[in-house]
């Protein structure tokens, strides 16, 4: 048994973010809105093609402002898959709402677009689509339906950075995006988000929604000689450090992909004799999508006792990892949301879903490892 422990996840530093910091630090700007801050601006806007960026504290930050700037109300309903993160449903749970959860597709676990326009009634208000694995959902579909009942698109694309659906930035295409910098993403500042603003006519909202509901931005712009309260906001500035080891990592962010790509890539071809053999599925990437490598997962072949293949794989120290508990099950899901319709991809894929170790930094000959353990655990199931 290898004594080389595997971690699920190693956070990767370009080399700059220290020298980024001091320079914060040593430029008498720690609070939000600084030069890194207006520096990463631009890059997203640049890079996605969004009306605004604006950098939050978290991507359920930048949820919560969405939320807002749609004025969702108590009683409201928001469709959504229910395999994601709690965040999703979180930041309009918030607001009063009630989250619809619907099932996901088989092939990529993103929300089954087909089965939308049955969910809506006349209380719902938006759609939020997310990209699981930074694998775009059908997001044509999406906003067909979208337009033709009025409802709003929230992409929670907290995994989609580099992500593109048809040549688009993921986050771009709805009417507002989200975007998160957490370290388990693939470009990080430890704890951190942004908000895509796509339509123009939210632009200025956006931006007092995020500063604690006043005009302080146009106030430093020289629009107001004064700022003051405008409407209901908070607090969802990241600081200054924040926003500079951020742009070490945005100014890699091509280089990131592409490395990270190189990894999945050779998993996607280690794992292909064990599809084969019917001991598990691989992921299946769309025409549609280009995705960032931001996961490598597995679907274990029906009767497999996942539990015991993780401990398999952490008795020789590799460390995989299983991912969400449906939120249409959880306690807050049976308190806060309704279900529409069966949640038969949902309830059987969460059960069968299994990530395996995947960051920047994995060698060929560690990957080599795990896909071989897996494999012997697998043939012993």
């Amino acid at each position: 048994m290898s004594t080389e422990t595997i971690f699920f996840n190693r956070p990767y530093m370009t080399g700059k973010e220290l020298d980024y910091i001091a320079q914060a630090k040593f430029g008498n700007m720690l609070a939000g809105d600084g030069p890194f801050t207006r520096r990463c601006h631009r890059w997203l806007e640049a890079q996605t093609g969004c009306n605004k960026a604006l950098l939050t504290h978290s991507c359920t930050a930048a949820l919560e402002m969405a939320a807002l700037l749609l004025d969702i109300q108590p009683g409201d309903e928001v469709i959504m898959p229910s395999y994601t993160f709690v965040s999703t449903a979180n930041a309009f749970v918030l607001r009063g709402a009630v989250p619809v959860f619907v099932d996901v597709r088989p092939d990529t676990l993103n929300l089954d677009e087909r089965l939308i326009e049955a969910a809506i009634t006349p209380r719902t208000k938006a759609i939020v689509p997310v990209h699981y694995a930074g694998m775009a959902c059908e997001m044509d579909v999406i906003l067909g339906v979208a337009r033709k009942h009025g409802l709003a698109v929230v992409e929670d694309a907290a995994q989609g950075v580099m992500s593109t659906y048809k040549g688009r930035a993921l986050g771009s295409i709805g009417d507002l995006g989200a975007f998160s910098f957490h370290e388990t993403k693939n470009v990080i500042s430890g704890e951190g988000g942004a908000l895509l603003v796509n339509d123009p006519a939210l632009a200025l909202r956006a931006e007092i929604i995020r500063e604690k509901g006043t005009d302080r931005s146009r106030f430093f712009r020289g629009e107001v000689d004064k700022y003051t309260w405008q409407e209901v906001g908070s607090s969802f500035l990241p600081g200054e450090m924040t926003a500079a080891f951020l742009w070490a990592q945005l100014e890699e962010a091509q280089a990131i992909t592409d490395r990270r790509l190189a990894i999945w890539d050779n998993y996607h071809a280690t794992l292909a004799a064990l599809e084969q053999q019917g001991a598990l599925r691989r992921p299946i990437v769309p025409q549609s999508c280009q995705h960032n490598a931001h996961m490598y997962y597995v679907i274990l072949a029906p009767g497999v006792d996942r539990q015991a293949i993780l401990e398999e794989l952490k008795r020789h120290a590799i460390y995989a990892v299983f991912h969400y508990v449906p939120l249409h099950s959880s306690p807050g899901g049976l308190r806060y949301g309704r279900v529409h319709g069966p949640m038969e991809v949902t309830d059987d894929y969460s059960e069968r879903l299994l990530r395996l170790p995947m960051w920047l930094g994995l060698t060929g000959d560690q990957q080599e490892q795990v896909v071989g353990v897996l494999g012997d655990a697998l043939a012993k199931a």
